[in-house]
């Protein structure tokens, strides 16, 4: 069996980290991956490191797309995708998560007859002035195997007419999470680098469209954290290509004496978020793993597709609005009782999955 998964962004490498490892263990003349990077994230902060820190085999094949509107973007991977295909002959494609890189990598197997399994499968935030809700709705409605993370995604699906080929495996983040859990501890010597003590300080991460391109959202987003900030305790925000881009844009928004860096690694993010006092994000991934942290999340936007989070009392939607960010801040507290351990599965999503394409 042959597969070629496409990855492009960070979450993807995160992802992918899982699945390759495990398909690692197979490869032979039975089992066979061919790794395509789209490019979509090429700064070596957000896609070399990962591959290096992560040790995930290096690209098969790098399409080196790069940066572009939505829309030239996935169609530039969608034509270098099809020749990949052609030239390759996989019996799957699998692809990850929500972004562009996702999306392509679907409408390439469709367009050449090969099944598509969907990592990540059925979450939804009702919201389609998100593109990632776009790229999510489309991609599940061509895959063959949809791999879900929670109870809510199977749901989600069942209500959009896809029952078949539907798996609840758990999330292969929470897989990451555990694997690396010990190493992230140990190599990240970012809080004395900061002057900041465990439990100390807020962790904010700000990259979404809605969030970055709005110059009204990002600037009220920004005049909270400082707030946070001035009030509070300190905030180490990494700020990513784009909203770096969006705040020269408007002049060089300052958000006080918030503690600015580059974008994190995977292990140097874990490790200040698992020792934040909480995180304040517009990102799905992190709200996710803020939980596994046990640490209280503030989501940056009015909806999230991870609502068992926000349902068991760990994440808060505060959306863009300067004073309910601030709020929400003050009062962030994990719940007592926290989340039950199986709420993104048992660890073993990427070998469950491994095994399901391995019968199909």
């Amino acid at each position: 069996m042959k597969i070629v998964t496409v990855v492009g962004a960070r979450p993807q490498f995160i992802k992918a980290a899982v699945i390759s490892s495990e398909l690692g263990k197979l490869r032979s003349d039975a089992v066979t991956e061919v790794l395509v990077h789209t490019g979509q994230h090429y700064d070596d902060e957000l896609s070399d490191v990962f591959f290096r820190e992560l040790e995930i085999p290096c690209a098969s094949v790098n399409l080196r797309i790069g940066s572009d509107s939505g829309g030239a973007q996935t169609g530039r991977m969608l034509e270098a995708l099809e020749h990949v295909l052609r030239r390759e002959q996989p019996e799957w494609v699998l692809v990850y998560g929500d972004t562009n890189s996702t999306l392509a990598g679907a409408l390439a197997a469709a367009y050449q007859g090969v099944p598509v399994a969907h990592v990540e499968a059925g979450l939804r935030s009702f919201n389609r002035q998100m593109p990632e809700e776009v790229n999510r709705v489309l991609t599940d409605h061509l895959a063959e195997l949809l791999f879900c993370p929670t109870p809510a995604a199977v749901e989600n699906l069942r209500r959009e007419g896809i029952t078949s080929g539907v798996h609840a495996v758990g999330d292969v983040m929470y897989d990451c999470l555990l694997r690396y859990a010990d190493w992230a501890e140990k190599a990240s010597p970012l809080m004395e680098r900061f002057g900041v003590t465990a439990k100390g300080f807020f962790l904010a991460t700000v990259h979404r469209a809605e969030n970055t391109d709005d110059p009204g959202r990002l600037a009220s987003i920004t005049r909270a954290l400082a707030r946070v900030h001035e009030t509070l305790g300190p905030v180490i925000w990494p700020l990513h290509p784009r909203t770096r881009k969006a705040m020269a844009a408007l002049g060089g928004i300052e958000p006080g004496s918030v503690r600015l860096t580059s974008p994190l690694s995977y292990l140097d993010l874990q490790s200040l978020m698992a020792n934040a006092r909480c995180v304040l994000t517009d990102s799905g991934g992190i709200q996710k793993e803020a939980v596994l942290h046990r640490v209280p999340c503030v989501t940056l936007r009015g909806e999230t597709e991870w609502v068992e989070t926000v349902a068991l009392g760990c994440n808060v939607l505060v959306s863009a609005d300067e004073s309910a960010i601030v709020e929400a801040a003050a009062e962030a507290c994990f719940p007592a009782d926290g989340p039950p351990a199986d709420l993104y599965g048992n660890g073993q999503a990427g070998r469950k999955i491994i095994e399901i394409l391995r019968a199909s």
